[in-house]
């Protein structure tokens, strides 16, 4: 795996907490030439790039960037380039939220605001980064969806819709620049213990760490897979997503997984 990876320029957006920071670190372990941690968090990204940089000096750089506003992506790609010595080799449209609210109560601007954290930041980094990818023979981009796309879960509507949009997206585009030498994955990161479960209470006792997510997910992708699917559950899960065979099992769990957040055990 390490031979994928040395002597690459990467660039992680929601690179300075969760599974992010821990691709930055497993990256840089694997000898990358240089590591681009973007995140919004301005005091996260500046504590974590300079405790990297002190690790792996000149090979680290932090940028704040706001995923959601096009320009803030395009910037912060061009400098990454710069920092890059004109290239970049590995892309991971990483940053998310998870979006739990009812139906009823979301607003336009809700789904507005979904779209751009979960679609369209990754969509805005595909766009910058496609031509220096193109100028330089090829890329890798690695686009962070969820199980929830295969299985989609009640109350969180937004999540599951932007997820299934980016998979759609993803798989459709790897076909599109294959002949490019561009290659495009889906990571399906698996329950990982996260600040994304901050609002819930907390990640559930099956919850795996960022490192062994980035592990599955640099494993994946060294691979050249499709999807990459970090946990068993989450391959299960898209297996049996539409196989009529298991539905009326589907329709069991996911209703009795409503009822309940429906009556407050559990959070939303």
């Amino acid at each position: 795996m390490k031979e994928y990876y040395e002597n690459k320029v990467a660039v992680v957006t929601g690179g300075a907490s969760g599974i992010g920071l821990a691709l930055c670190e497993m990256l840089l372990s694997l000898d990358a030439k240089a590591v681009v941690l973007a995140d919004l968090n301005a005091e996260k990204l500046e504590a974590e790039s300079s405790r990297l940089d002190t690790a792996y000096p000149g090979r680290v750089l932090g940028i704040r960037t706001d995923v959601t506003r096009q320009e803030s992506v395009a910037a912060m790609i061009r400098q990454a380039a710069e920092f890059g010595g004109g290239q970049i080799h590995l892309l991971f449209n990483n940053a998310g939220l998870g979006l739990m609210k009812p139906f009823e109560e979301t607003t336009d601007a809700d789904w507005e605001f979904a779209f751009e954290v979960n679609f369209f930041g990754a969509l805005y980094g595909i766009r910058a980064v496609l031509p220096v990818m193109r100028a330089q023979g090829g890329g890798h981009i690695a686009n962070t969806a969820s199980g929830i796309a295969f299985s989609p879960m009640a109350y969180q509507s937004m999540y599951s819709a932007t997820k299934a949009a980016l998979v759609g997206l993803t798989c459709s585009l790897r076909y599109e620049l294959w002949d490019d030498n561009i290659r495009l994955s889906t990571v399906i990161p698996g329950t990982t213990a996260t600040p994304i479960w901050d609002k819930v209470g907390g990640a559930p006792a099956s919850a795996i760490s960022p490192e062994e997510s980035a592990y599955g997910i640099l494993k994946g992708l060294a691979a050249n897979e499709r999807v990459v699917f970090v946990t068993d559950d989450d391959r299960r899960g898209a297996v049996d997503a539409f196989d009529p065979e298991v539905a009326k099992g589907k329709d069991e769990y996911f209703l009795h997984n409503a009822r309940l957040r429906r009556s407050g055990e559990v959070a939303l």
